[in-house]
């Protein structure tokens, strides 16, 4: 069983809205944009939460709806929270440029001769012409 996220529950197979604890999860995003932190938002609307449980409650896109969820929360007060979000993180000098992944060199060159011998059975020749690369580092 997976976990449901805070505001919905099953029934019959299907995510319904549980209005009283959606009603929550809108209030905490209203309480976040009027300019509260994360927990005091979290605690305004009676959710014990820590930093980041709240927060990532304000990012969970599943409040936006889709196929399976309904949706609890409307697209301009998600992207709203995030651009907020954003903008305190840029203020406080949390945020930070991703940095390019490091794409590795290969270390080893491989140098081969000339094939010179032919044998009959595979197994023996690819043996032979494996014995015949040779690698160097390169610096």
């Amino acid at each position: 069983m997976s976990h449901i996220p805070y505001g919905y529950r099953i029934e019959n197979g299907k995510a319904v809205i549980d209005e009283e604890k959606a009603e929550q999860v809108r209030k905490l995003y209203k309480g976040y944009l009027s300019g509260l932190a994360y927990m005091p938002a979290a605690e305004a609307v009676g959710l014990k939460l820590y930093h980041t449980s709240a927060k990532k409650m304000l990012q969970n896109k599943y409040y936006l709806g889709d196929n399976y969820y309904p949706a609890i929360i409307d697209k301009e007060t998600f992207d709203a929270a995030e651009a907020e979000r954003v903008k305190r993180q840029t203020k406080l000098g949390r945020v930070f440029d991703k940095k390019p992944d490091k794409v590795s060199q290969v270390a080893t060159g491989f140098k081969m001769p000339k094939v010179q011998i032919k044998y009959e059975d595979p197994f023996i020749q690819a043996e032979y012409v494996y014995s015949l690369i040779e690698s160097e580092v390169n610096e």
